[in-house]
C-alpha cells in the first residue's frame, strides 16, 4: 500500500496536519485576499485549493523550483479561479510583490525557516506546513522573527480542527474516563516502492535550489518529490512527519507543554536501502502529569486489529479511549461493559483551518488562530528529540526554564545542523 492510499483508507485527508478547537466564520468582505504559495508541488497545491474553497482569496502568486510543476499548478489554479497567478522560481521575488496580503508555504521542512523568517520580515501573515522547521533551533529562529514582526501566524497541525477529537477532550475533561495514566500513539503503514536508482533529475526540476540549506544527496526518486519524508535529511522520518501530528493533538486535548524527558529506541532493518530513517520506532515522552508511548512499524501488517492502526489510546482509570480523525471508541473497564463507538466526521479539516487563519488576515486578528507559532514548535520539537534520542542512543531531558537540551552534549549538538555552503542559519 503506497502513502497515498494508506491517505486515504486512514482518513488522513488529503491535508494530513493538524490544529485548534474553534473555526471562525469569515467577515463579509467584496475584495479577495491576495495570497502568495511558495511550493506550488502537490502539498502546496492541497493548502491552496483548501484556501480557495472558502471563498475571498486570490492566489495571486506561486513559487516553485520546478517549472514543471510552476506551470501545471498555475493553469489549474487559472481554472479554479479565473485569473492566472504570477509565476516565480526564487521566493524572495514572490515575496517583493506588494500586492500580496499573506503568504502560504507548502515546501520541505528543510525550507521552512528561511522562507518563513524572510516573510516576516516583510511583516506578512504566514500560513506554514507542518513541521514548524527541520531542527530545534530553526524553530527558536522563528518564534523570534516572528516575535519582532508581530505578524499573523498559523501552523498546519489541522487535526485541532476535527470534532471527533474535540469530543475526545471533551470526554476527557469532564472525567468521563477517568484519570489519564498513560497516552499510546501509533501510525502504521507500509510505504510504496520509490525508484532509489541515484539517476539525473528531472530537467525541469533544479536539484541543487531544493535542497537549498541541507545536504545535497544524489538525485533519486525515492528522495524526491513526494517521497522525502522518509529520508533523514529532508524529512526526518515518519515520527516527524506523521506522528506529529497526534503528538501535536494529545498535547492540545491534554494541556501539555513539552515533555520533560524522552527516550527513543529503534532500528531500520526491513527498509534498509530503501529509507534512512527507522522503519520500526519505540518512544516514550515522559510528559509531567502522563507518558505518551509513540510506536510505529513501517512494515508488516501494523496493528492486530487494523482499525487502530492510526490514533490515538487515552487511558484512563475508569475507561480506554481510542481517538482517530472521524472515530472515537470508548471501552470501559471492567468485564462485560459495552463497548462505544462514535462516528464524527469532520472532512473538512484542512479547509476550516484555512479559513480561520484566513478571517484573521481579514480581521486583522491574531488571536484568532489555533496553532501560533510558540505552539507548534513544542509539538515539533517533541518529535526532533524523539529523533535525537533514537541517533544518539540516550535519554534527552529538556530545560523549560533555559528551553535547551540539558546535560548531554552529543544531543545538544544535534538541536542545529549546519547549513549548506552558501546559506547562512538564523539566529534567534
Amino acid at each position: 500500500m503506497d502513502r497515498r492510499t494508506f491517505i486515504k483508507k486512514s482518513s488522513l485527508t488529503t491535508a494530513a496536519v493538524a490544529t485548534g478547537f474553534h473555526s471562525p466564520l469569515f467577515a463579509q468582505d467584496t475584495s479577495n485576499l491576495k495570497i502568495g504559495l511558495i511550493g506550488s508541488g502537490w502539498y502546496g497545491m492541497v493548502i491552496a485549493k483548501a484556501a480557495l474553497q472558502g471563498g475571498g482569496v486570490e492566489i495571486a502568486a506561486i513559487c516553485d523550483v520546478d517549472t514543471a510543476n510552476l506551470k501545471n499548478s498555475a493553469t489549474e489554479l487559472e481554472t479554479l479561479q479565473g485569473v492566472k497567478p504570477k509565476e516565480f522560481k526564487d521566493y524572495h521575488e514572490l515575496l517583493n510583490l506588494p500586492e500580496l496580503d499573506a503568504i502560504l508555504i507548502g515546501t520541505p521542512p528543510h525550507w521552512h525557516a528561511l522562507q518563513f523568517i524572510d516573510t516576516c520580515k516583510k511583516g506578512l501573515p504566514i500560513y506554514c506546513e507542518k513541521p514548524l522547521a527541520y531542527d530545534v533551533d530553526e524553530g527558536k529562529a522563528m518564534i523570534e522573527a516572528a516575535r519582532k514582526a508581530g505578524n499573523i501566524v498559523q501552523i498546519g497541525f489541522q487535526r485541532r480542527q476535527s470534532k471527533a477529537f474535540q469530543k475526545a477532550r471533551e470526554l476527557i475533561q469532564t472525567g468521563e474516563i477517568g484519570r489519564v495514566r498513560q497516552i499510546g500513539a501509533q501510525i502504521h503503514y507500509n510505504p510504496g516502492n520509490a525508484d532509489t536508482t541515484v539517476q539525473d533529475p528531472p530537467s525541469s526540476l533544479d536539484w541543487d535550489a531544493w535542497c537549498g540549506p541541507a545536504p545535497k544527496l544524489p538525485y533519486s526518486p525515492s528522495i524526491g518529490h513526494g517521497n522525502w519524508r522518509l529520508e533523514k535529511e529532508y524529512g526526518n522520518g515518519h515520527l516527524v512527519d506523521w506522528g506529529i501530528h497526534h503528538i501535536d493533538i494529545i498535547r492540545t486535548i491534554m494541556d501539555f507543554k513539552m515533555p520533560e524527558s524522552i527516550h527513543a529506541t529503534g532500528s531500520l532493518d526491513v527498509l534498509k536501502g530503501r529509507i534512512t530513517t527507522p522503519d520500526t520506532l519505540l518512544a516514550t515522552m515522559h510528559f509531567k502529569d502522563c507518558p505518551v508511548v509513540w510506536q510505529h512499524r513501517l512494515w508488516g501488517t501494523g496493528d492486530l486489529n487494523p482499525q487502530f492502526n492510526n490514533g490515538v489510546f487515552f487511558y484512563g482509570e475508569k475507561a480506554t479511549l481510542f481517538a482517530a480523525d472521524n472515530k472515537l471508541i470508548l471501552t470501559p473497564a471492567g468485564r462485560d461493559r459495552e463497548q462505544q463507538v462514535m462516528d464524527i466526521d469532520t472532512p473538512d479539516m484542512q479547509e476550516k483551518h484555512l479559513a480561520e487563519f484566513i478571517h484573521a488576515v481579514r480581521t486583522k486578528d491574531k488571536n484568532l488562530v489555533s496553532c501560533k507559532v510558540e505552539d507548534a514548535f513544542q509539538s515539533t520539537a517533541a518529535v526532533q528529540l524523539a529523533m535525537i534520542s533514537y541517533e544518539t542512543a540516550s535519554e534527552v531531558k529538556w530545560d523549560a526554564t533555559g528551553n535547551t537540551i540539558s546535560g548531554n552534549d552529543s544531543a545538544r549538538k544535534l538541536s542545529a545542523r549546519p547549513y549548506r555552503q552558501g546559506y547562512i542559519r538564523p539566529t534567534y
